[in-house]
């Protein structure tokens, strides 16, 4: 199979949004999405994107992306946040996962980060075995914590 890993562009957008809301019924969030296609085209795109997206085409379809931010360490300075690594369901195991991260890693040594974080949920064996073989660390100690927007503007409120 042939595929090709390349930047994504604003009006790969509504395929990324496709695959965005297929990641949220697989990991049982089908209402979650709240981002647009729209917010993804103004927030990546422009003088001061948001993210960068790598896409996985394979026949002129994008069947995977991996999409990622700047962040910073007070430990170890510059990071990237991989938010989400998606490959299509009919695609998986074909080795898209495989090159969306060589890609998302590769950039990052390129950028000079000293580390890649990235979230995968506690069920998900399958995805958790990937990142393991390929060299990362799990840390299962560690919660995940969020303050959704409902929850800003309530702590606001009560400042």
């Amino acid at each position: 199979m042939e595929f090709k890993i390349r930047n994504a562009k604003a009006g790969d957008m509504p395929q990324v949004h496709q695959l965005i809301t297929e990641l949220a019924i697989f990991e049982k969030e089908p209402d979650a999405v709240e981002v647009t296609i729209e917010d993804l085209q103004k927030d990546g795109f422009g003088d001061k994107p948001a993210f960068h997206c790598f896409v996985a085409e394979v026949n002129s379809k994008i069947e995977g992306i991996a999409l990622i931010y700047n962040r910073y360490s007070t430990w170890k300075g510059k990071i990237i946040h991989l938010e989400d690594l998606i490959v299509s369901k009919a695609m998986r195991g074909s080795g898209l996962g495989t090159a969306l991260l060589d890609t998302v890693v590769k950039y990052g040594h390129d950028l000079g980060v000293k580390r890649i974080n990235w979230e995968v949920i506690d069920w998900n064996e399958p995805a958790i075995d990937f990142y393991e073989k390929k060299g990362a660390t799990v840390l299962r100690d560690w919660d995940v914590v969020q303050l959704s927007e409902a929850g800003i503007k309530n702590y606001i409120a009560n400042l």
